[in-house]
């Protein structure tokens, strides 16, 4: 069965913008270290409200939120194919699915930070 694709602009736009959105709620439903980040990224967004965070303040958190995600949704996806191609322990698999790993600890740490510079000063 071939894949028919959508030759319309708008109407394939919403086609990939639908995948694009499963995706997301398969991470989110799916994925326990995005469950956990995506629950913490929900009560960030509560104490934003709650300690009237600034424009700018509300803009990087957004930022850090939507990268943790994005990465943590990249490392997944190299976790799956990794597993699709070579479902046995195989040391260079590991050693890409470590990087994958690797790239979420930096974005994480990234956020941490800057969850600590808007938020510590307001306790």
């Amino acid at each position: 069965m071939e894949f028919e694709r959508d030759k319309t602009f708008v109407t394939g736009r919403f086609k990939s913008m639908g995948f694009a959105l499963k995706g997301a709620i398969k991470l989110i439903t799916t994925e326990h270290s995005v469950m956990v980040q995506f629950s913490i990224a929900i009560l960030l967004i509560f104490a934003g409200f709650y300690y009237e965070i600034s424009q700018t303040e509300w803009l990087i958190q957004t930022l850090v939120i939507g990268l943790v995600l994005s990465i943590e949704g990249l490392n997944t996806a190299v976790e799956k194919v990794a597993d699709f191609i070579h479902p046995e322990f195989h040391e260079r698999i590991g050693f890409i699915k470590d990087i994958a790993a690797g790239a979420v600890f930096f974005a994480a740490v990234t956020a941490i930070a800057i969850g600590c510079i808007i938020y510590i000063p307001k306790l």
